[in-house]
């Protein structure tokens, strides 16, 4: 068989379909090969919507994130050592502490005053949060409640306070 007619497999990868043009004549004797991606799915279209969505949106999506990722170390931390409880319920009374080492050093009234307030109680309430989900679980229906309520809290409060562009 002749080497003109004779077809030569070419290595491409998985999913790629390509079209092989015969060798040409003349002075331009090198074969070249078009390639044709294959068309992505539906599914994997629409993951690339919602993943450039968040992606664009990252900055005022951030309190959703430290949210979920504290639901995974809280059930990450029940599955492994439920005692991890005992060692973080200290941290609640750091925000406390924080409120009044700042009105101390620099005393505010009004409206920064209840915005450091609100602050430490959402952080309060977020800390004991994860020292309960520790111990008992994060989806405990309570608990599952609560952390729906303070990541909507502090979503709201970061929407608010965070500058725009």
């Amino acid at each position: 068989m002749s080497s003109r007619t004779r077809t030569r497999s070419v290595k491409t990868a998985a999913g790629i379909h390509t079209v092989r043009i015969p060798r040409q004549r003349g002075r331009r004797s090198d074969p070249f090969v078009i390639v044709v991606p294959e068309r992505p799915s539906l599914t994997r279209e629409a993951l690339g919507f919602i993943g450039r969505g968040l992606w664009h949106f990252r900055r005022a999506l951030a309190p959703t994130g430290l949210s979920v990722l504290a639901f995974l170390v809280a059930g990450l931390l029940h599955a492994i050592a439920w005692w991890s409880a005992l060692v973080i319920a200290p941290v609640a009374a750091v925000p406390l502490v924080w409120l009044l080492v700042m009105q101390r050093r620099r005393p505010a009234r009004s409206t920064a005053l209840a915005w450091r307030i609100g602050l430490a109680a959402l952080a309060t309430v977020a800390a004991v949060w994860l020292a309960l989900a520790a111990g008992f679980g994060p989806l405990n229906s309570s608990l599952a409640l609560l952390w729906l309520l303070i990541w909507i809290t502090a979503q709201t409060a970061w929407l608010i306070i965070r500058p725009s562009r």
